[in-house]
């Protein structure tokens, strides 16, 4: 059961709103972890199981990325809005309107995970620890890496996509039903799906403004803005003990994780052997227990 939260509200951003929750005590003297979810235009709802941690009197703060759940709706804007510097940028914001941007840590899964990594490349000087959580490292890995998956599912099934694919009708609800396959296989192979997942799953569908535009109409179809983005550049940059973590079915599969491991310089790779895209789900209690493992080493790594 997640913890309730302490305090929760909204920060201005620019001229919208960014909506956060916190569990625990900020003042702590703990720098907060501070959850980035996935998407874009995803919300915090998947990702609350993460505030068991504060039962261990670690903070843990969520927020809702602008475009989608509790923070500001911009249905009218277009792909010319939606950036990753955008996001970056709220980032930032958030860190600075809660005072925590002089000591923090960072959880991001899937794009939330990229979004981390470029944040902490900038060498950010209060970050002080950073996991990346069932992401890539390029979108153009991951489109290689979606040929191989999807040639595995039944041919049937992929023919029904490929079809809707080529014509345009990606939102048909057979459509929808052939994604399922995939999803139950490299998302979430938990059935039913957790309330906390179809909670982030449902605000996507009851407004995708930002999936859409930035990564298309399912996880493995993706035509957006991202298509081409990578943040293999950046990731030698990451100057923070980084724990990257990913599911042996993951549709972030090995191929896609691997330059995380290989170019960040202080860091360690993390496999969940029963898990998919969602191993916090999947795998609860070995999740917990890896996360409390690595918050306990972070600061002997840093006074080392």
């Amino acid at each position: 059961m997640t913890l309730a939260p302490s305090a929760k509200g909204t920060v201005p951003f620019r001229e919208y709103r960014t909506w956060y929750r916190v569990t625990g005590d900020l003042r702590s003297g703990r720098p907060p972890l501070v959850v980035v979810h996935g998407g874009p235009g995803s919300t915090h709802d998947y990702l609350l199981g993460l505030t068991e941690l504060a039962r261990d009197g670690q903070p843990v703060v969520h927020y809702d990325q602008i475009g989608n759940g509790g923070s500001s709706h911009l249905p009218g804007r277009g792909a010319d809005f939606w950036t990753v510097d955008l996001f970056l940028d709220e980032l930032d914001n958030l860190l600075q309107r809660l005072d925590i941007a002089d000591n923090y840590l960072l959880f991001g899964q899937s794009w939330g995970g990229m979004l981390v990594a470029k944040h902490a490349a900038s060498r950010p000087p209060g970050l002080r620890g950073l996991v990346i959580a069932n992401a890539p490292a390029s979108y153009p890995l991951w489109l290689r890496e979606m040929k191989v998956l999807r040639a595995d599912l039944p041919p049937e099934v992929n023919e029904t996509l490929l079809r809707h694919e080529a014509a345009g009708t990606t939102g048909t609800d057979e459509y929808h039903e052939a994604m399922r396959w995939f999803y139950e296989k490299h998302v979430c192979r938990l059935k039913p799906w957790p309330r906390d997942y179809m909670a982030s799953f449902y605000e996507i569908y009851n407004d995708p403004t930002v999936y859409y535009t930035m990564n298309g109409p399912s996880e493995f179809h993706v035509i957006g803005t991202l298509r081409d983005w990578s943040v293999e550049d950046c990731c030698a940059d990451i100057a923070v003990p980084t724990l990257v973590l990913s599911g042996r079915y993951d549709e972030a599969t090995p191929v896609t994780v691997r330059p995380f491991h290989d170019l960040i310089p202080d860091v360690r790779w993390e496999i969940f052997e029963e898990s998919s895209h969602l191993p916090h789900l999947e795998e609860p209690e070995l999740f917990l227990e890896v996360m409390r493992d690595y918050l306990v080493r972070v600061p002997e790594t840093l006074r080392g």
